[in-house]
């Protein structure tokens, strides 16, 4: 009986209906549909959707929560369009209206699937133009987490000029609107869109503890020995390490009159610390009235570029690690009185863009419903420098660059969701680590299709787009051995395709506006293999390389009809002999092979295409797309 309480308990706790389902939601078409949430243990549940006008089948279903709470009924959805009214009872009735049925897609990445609408071409045209009612949009809030997350807080909207540029940076994803604009355009079908991704995040974020590739396997390690019963917080790791490696200067009572003062909140930059790998002391002293507010107490100090340890009174507050997250630090009650109070910040800066990162109207101390500004003087005291002392403890808690986080935070609680697909945006962060990177990506697809139950579903990527400087001279580099391993990573797999952007990024941008194109060109791997359409959807892809001793060396190309090579400051092909030392080369196409030859090299045996950070890109096929980079040396 205890047992069966305790579970009850539980499952009060949790949602009746998971979030992940709501008013104005897309059901994916053609395929089992699961639909879950928790109510009481051993509960009866039901689920009737019914059409919002007359001549479609009425689709329902019954299930039964388990021992712990967790129900999830299975279903196939009606007839695909709407709109739908679906009601779930089982202790609790929840209606959802609004619901279309049609394909589900999953929009992931870093920044240049985060970027939103508002930043890209045309924005305010496109914007104007975003009246899709058949479109729907759900962006999941960013939240690591080193345990697997069984819900996360957010809501699907009807896609209108209103909410498209709602949350996120700078609107809904550009390049997942764009995609899902164009499958809306030729299928005629409803369209939801899951947004779920995060800036400067590496792939082995998204990926499981059991999908993961080995070579993550002691930081998986770490997250799993700070989540059993004792094990220390990594908010005390730090403390014990910023007091052994400097001074300590948290207390209440500490002598700051000879400080330098900076006006808070800053970069390291602004306050002459540009150059510093290493702890700051910052302090400032604040008057609470007599009888303090009511209410809990809240330090909340923005979005921080570093690590942040706090302190009131010289008690410490939650903890902030190395990532942009927002800090909410919640304060003991206890720490504060009427009168002058101090607060304290070590903040260790691990790079030169460290420290406060937003304005002053983040800066604040919340008591109840009172809030005591903090913008304005600080004083600043340097306590040690990064090189000195030991290495910085793990930073595993709340950490979106440490692995697995956002698989737990920001995919887990979508599954089993029933989808169509997946478009994926990201590698910059694993530039320098491609060949890790041709054996984690697969991993990672892999992953995600085990977790959505949903067989080899199909599975789309952004190959890198151009960016950084251009070499005057054929040489090796960190971006295409990355675009190389995505090339690969493909190719290994079912069900996936490439959409190469190497002739339409921004050499001085790392986010390139252009999403139209980029969201267009993955449209066109999703209509051809995941809806078997008779197109095109890719450029010229290498087949093989003939060399005959002539001072000729013939390339030949797959998804080559219509070849053609546009002007460009060079070829973008360069080939070498048995030496190894590549040049430029001069091209000219012959049927579907490219035909290379150099004055400098009497003999050709390799070759090279747009092989640069930032490369000059001329070959496409007659459908206007353009080559996919490759070397064979």
């Amino acid at each position: 009986m205890m047992t069966l309480f305790v579970m009850a308990q539980l499952a009060s706790t949790m949602p009746f209906l998971s979030p992940v389902f709501g008013d104005h939601m897309v059901l994916q078409r053609d395929k089992v549909n699961e639909l879950w949430g928790w109510t009481q243990p051993n509960a009866s549940v039901s689920l009737t959707i019914n059409p919002d006008k007359g001549g479609v089948r009425t689709v329902t279903a019954m299930g039964k929560a388990d021992a712990n709470g967790k129900w999830t009924l299975r279903f196939r959805p009606p007839v695909t369009g709407g709109p739908y009214t679906v009601k779930i009872q089982g202790g609790q009735t929840v209606e959802l209206h609004d619901v279309l049925v049609g394909d589900v897609w999953i929009c992931s990445g870093q920044s240049n699937m985060e970027f939103g609408i508002t930043m890209a071409n045309n924005a305010k045209e496109e914007i104007q133009n975003a009246n899709r009612p058949t479109i729907r949009l759900y962006a999941v809030p960013k939240s690591p987490s080193n345990t697997l997350r069984p819900f996360v807080e957010s809501q699907w909207l009807a896609c209108t000029p209103e909410n498209i540029v709602k949350g996120g940076w700078g609107g809904f994803t550009a390049v997942g609107y764009f995609f899902g604009r164009k499958l809306n355009d030729d299928l005629k079908v409803p369209i939801g869109l899951i947004h779920t991704s995060w800036g400067g995040t590496p792939a082995e974020s998204w990926t499981s503890a059991k999908g993961i590739i080995k070579d993550f396997q002691k930081q998986v390690d770490a997250v799993e020995a700070m989540n059993e019963p004792g094990a220390p917080h990594t908010a005390d790791l730090v403390e014990q390490w910023a007091k052994a490696s400097g001074p300590d200067y948290s207390g209440a009572d500490v002598d700051d009159s000879a400080w330098d003062s900076v006006d808070l909140p800053a970069r390291f930059g602004r306050i002459g610390l540009a150059n510093l790998r290493g702890a700051v002391w910052f302090r400032k002293t604040v008057d609470l009235p007599d009888p303090l507010p009511d209410g809990d107490a809240q330090l909340t100090t923005g979005s921080n570029d570093g690590i942040d340890l706090n302190f009131v009174n010289g008690v410490r507050t939650d903890f902030g690690s190395s990532v942009l997250n927002w800090r909410n630090h919640a304060v003991p009650r206890s720490a504060l009185h009427p009168g002058k109070n101090v607060i304290s910040i070590c903040f260790t800066g691990m790079s030169g863009g460290a420290g406060f990162t937003t304005g002053a109207d983040a800066f604040n101390l919340r008591i109840g419903g009172k809030w005591f500004p903090l913008g304005g003087p600080w004083k600043m005291k340097k306590a040690f420098e990064l090189k000195d002392v030991a290495p910085v403890p793990p930073l595993v808690e709340n950490n979106p660059y440490w692995p697995t986080t956002l698989y737990n935070g920001m995919l887990y609680p979508l599954m089993p969701m029933a989808i169509k697909g997946a478009i994926w945006y990201q590698g910059e962060s694993n530039v320098g680590r491609a060949e890790q990177y041709s054996r984690l990506l697969p991993a990672m697809i892999t992953d995600w299709r085990k977790g959505f139950g949903q067989g080899d579903f199909p599975f789309f990527v952004v190959q890198l787009a151009n960016f950084g400087g251009r070499s005057a001279q054929p040489h090796d580099a960190g971006w295409p051995e990355l675009r190389e391993a995505q090339t690969k990573a493909v190719n290994s797999v079912k069900n996936a395709g490439l959409a190469v952007s190497v002739d339409i990024g921004e050499a001085r941008d790392i986010h390139p506006k252009n999403k139209q194109e980029v969201g267009r060109r993955l449209a066109l791997s999703a209509l051809k293999t995941a809806y078997g359409k008779k197109l095109e959807d890719s450029g010229p892809t290498f087949a093989e390389a003939n060399s005959k001793g002539d001072g000729k060396l013939v390339v030949w190309f797959h998804h080559a009809k219509g070849l053609v090579l546009r002007p460009g400051a060079t070829s973008g092909f360069a080939i070498c002999g048995k030496d190894g030392k590549f040049v430029w080369a001069d091209a000219k196409v012959v049927g579907e092979s490219v035909v290379l030859t150099s004055p400098e090299v009497a003999n050709p045996v390799d070759v090279r295409y747009a092989w640069d950070d930032d490369p000059v890109a001329t070959l496409y096929n007659g459908d206007g797309l353009p080559a996919v980079p490759f070397r064979t040396r």
